[in-house]
């Protein structure tokens, strides 16, 4: 009687579930990189594409804030926030003080409601080419994170201070610097930035800095995001 050769029919079998798995279940593009790019759009879309900065002041923007004007009005952060809250969140007071609501009602829709909201008489942002306008919405429905987790009122944040030290020192450091006095251009060092904005900070951790060589960490597991904001946030404040 011959042996039945059970590795043999093992592997046979196993060949041919992962050609059937091939057929029926094809591996799905990554979105995060996309994601991530969508977040630098909505920080200063701008700069993102290489377009002009728009002199005028938004159309949409309220006179009453005569705090900002030009191109920084034309920024989706600037009325909706860093915390995607708008008026709800952390623009509810200060230089950014619009009564302009937040996206987060569009967390989790159609990505395609949110380009039609983008080049609506009220946006004006037809000029942004569709595949721009693409990455931008996959932000808005794909990418939001509810800050009000992580973040508290006082600009405390609810991470890690010890295992942020060790991800933002093998992470950030080598362009920030160990006490984020770096790169030299910046107005303010990185302590100063987050602790006085550490939505800003979330943001540009997770999508990294337009036109910029910033890494996004978006695709890491979001307690390390946290911790090293955690941690930046304790960093000096030199300027």
């Amino acid at each position: 009687m011959k042996k039945h050769n059970l590795t043999k029919t093992f592997v046979g079998v196993l060949a041919a579930g992962l050609v059937a798995f091939s057929v029926t279940a094809p591996v799905q593009a990554e979105e995060e990189s996309a994601i991530a790019r969508g977040g630098q759009l909505y920080d200063k879309w701008f700069a993102v594409i290489g377009a002009d900065k728009p002199k005028d002041t938004h159309k949409a923007w309220p006179s009453s804030n005569t705090k900002k004007k030009g191109n920084a009005t034309w920024r989706c952060k600037a009325c909706h926030g860093w915390d995607l809250r708008g008026a709800d969140g952390a623009y509810a007071k200060g230089s950014y003080k619009t009564g302009i609501p937040g996206i987060r009602k569009f967390d989790g829709g159609d990505p395609a409601d949110v380009i039609a909201v983008a080049k609506d008489a009220t946006h004006g942002l037809g000029m942004i080419p569709d595949t721009d306008l693409a990455d931008l919405a996959l932000f808005v429905t794909k990418g939001q994170v509810d800050m009000t987790k992580y973040i508290n009122a006082d600009k405390s944040v609810n991470g890690d201070v010890a295992k942020g030290a060790a991800y933002y020192n093998t992470l950030c450091a080598g362009c920030h610097g160990k006490n984020g006095e770096k790169p030299k251009d910046m107005k303010k060092s990185l302590g100063k930035v987050v602790s006085g904005n550490p939505w800003e900070g979330l943001h540009k951790i997770m999508n990294g800095q337009p036109d910029e060589a910033m890494p996004a960490l978006r695709a890491l597991p979001m307690d390390i995001v946290i911790d090293t904001l955690a941690y930046t946030v304790t960093l000096p404040k030199k300027k």
